[in-house]
């Protein structure tokens, strides 16, 4: 009997990592699903993810969500779901006629308003529990039961609850079971009152009690959006944090994100991470190295060296030739002076500058397939180009990641062989002398591929040789 309930279970899971395949194959490339398969999808140990949806959400892209936590929940990346319902409580409240004050963007919460939030809130939930099981995807409504809260003693905010402890139990146990929690910011005083609590602190709360593998915040902006609507792709905390808050691109309200992602990802295990997109977007965002939104992780320092004398330089060999494929000259590091040299704590992402007639000349830049979706690569890029706002550097033509190089640079000059690149340069004479100073320098990677070559390397990962 035991033999077949193995036998079974073997059947089971081979048929789910069939599902996964295919659903993944959709959106990505054969790596990008093999490397899901090897972290995500143990069937005995199902991965949980808190997801946040706004209520504008809830209001346009319902469809959108539902499918996407369906995906979810079918590739075993287990959605616990908060819902927000800003949107639809405004409405509700002009409907009833009843004023109620903003103090610092905050509503303050009064019993009429209450008694309108509670039911917009059922009302809310129950709508995403009815587009899910459409979708013939189980889901259940927690609209009490989960949070223990006190009244926050502001006047300000008026009836609305702070957070005292999280009874998780059975949210985990219907996620396990496979069935979507779909959790309302509502909780309960130790007197039985029930009150409203920000969907953003009932996410915080789920968050630190389940350690999930993935925290998402669905929007409309469809990640972290500066005043241009350009979306960051991804932040490194350790790197990038007091840049960003500095930043006047991003506005208070993005700002303040940041600093709550911050303060979570702090008290949760490194290996969690934040993203902010859009629902129709959310698989992407979550199981491709591109991602489409902003991916934020608690990230490690970039140290900037003048010269190799700070460095291991056998750990950085050993990087360029794990993200090149390729073997490095013998004597690139005798051979080269280095101008500065950006280097993760890690050794797991890479940029090296030599000064050439006086412009930098970006020589290598690399990132690890395992750091690849970190962040790391990006923040050494923007640190670098802070740094060195005039630089060239080139690439070869075959080079998968040519298509993200001519979008972050202000010019390209093609040959069969090489790519060069270059930015901050206008003068014809400082672009011409810079271009034939890139074309005339020898490669330094043997022609010959490592024994066990990589596979093709994602955007982030290999550069300029």
């Amino acid at each position: 009997m035991s033999a077949l309930s193995s036998s079974q279970a073997m059947h089971t899971a081979k048929d789910r990592q069939d599902v996964i395949v295919r659903l993944l194959a959709n959106i990505g490339s054969r790596k990008e699903v093999e490397q899901y398969l090897r972290h995500y999808a143990a069937v005995d140990a199902p991965k949980f993810a808190v997801v946040k949806a706004s209520g504008s959400i809830i209001e346009s892209s319902l469809d959108a969500l539902a499918s996407s936590l369906s995906f979810l929940q079918k590739v075993g990346l287990v959605p616990i779901v908060v819902h927000g319902n800003n949107l639809q409580l405004d409405r509700a409240l002009r409907a009833a006629n009843i004023e109620v004050p903003i103090v610092n963007g905050v509503r303050t919460m009064t019993p009429a308003a209450l008694e309108v939030a509670r039911r917009v809130l059922h009302d809310t939930n129950l709508r995403i529990v009815d587009a899910l099981e459409s979708l013939g995807t189980r889901a259940r409504p927690f609209t009490s039961g989960v949070l223990d809260v006190k009244k926050i003693d502001s006047p300000e905010l008026g009836l609305t609850g702070e957070i005292t402890n999280v009874r998780d139990t059975a949210v985990t146990q219907t996620a396990r079971s496979g069935i979507l929690p779909i959790v309302a910011p509502l909780g309960e005083t130790s007197k039985g009152k029930i009150l409203v609590v920000r969907a953003d602190a009932v996410a915080r709360a789920l968050a630190l009690a389940l350690k999930p593998h993935k925290i998402v915040y669905l929007n409309e902006s469809g990640g972290l959006v500066d005043e241009s609507g350009s979306i960051r792709s991804a932040v490194n905390l350790e790197e990038d944090y007091d840049q960003l808050l500095s930043d006047a691109r991003f506005g208070s309200e993005s700002r303040r994100k940041i600093v709550e992602i911050s303060s979570l990802l702090s008290e949760l295990p490194r290996t969690s991470s934040v993203s902010i997109t859009s629902p129709e977007h959310l698989a992407k965002e979550l199981f491709t190295h591109r991602g489409h939104g902003t991916l934020v992780r608690r990230g490690e320092r970039i140290l900037h060296h003048e010269g190799w004398s700070t460095i291991d330089t056998a750990r950085l060999r050993d990087l360029l030739e794990e993200c090149f494929g390729r073997k490095l000259a013998g004597d690139y590091f005798e051979s080269k002076a280095p101008y500065r040299v950006y280097l993760a704590d890690s050794y797991r992402a890479t940029a090296i500058f030599t000064l050439e007639d006086g412009v930098p000349y970006l020589d290598k830049f690399a990132v690890t397939s395992e750091a690849q979706g970190e962040g790391i690569g990006g923040s050494i890029w923007q640190r670098m180009r802070r740094e060195n706002p005039k630089m060239f550097w080139r690439s070869r033509a075959q080079n998968p990641i040519n298509p993200w190089y001519v979008q972050n640079a202000d010019g390209l000059y093609k040959t069969a062989k090489w790519w060069v690149f270059w930015c901050g340069m206008t003068g014809f004479p400082e672009i011409q002398m810079s271009v034939e100073r890139a074309l005339a320098m020898e490669a330094t990677f043997y022609d010959a591929p490592l024994s066990t070559p990589p596979a093709p390397p994602a955007p982030e990962q290999a550069a300029s040789s």
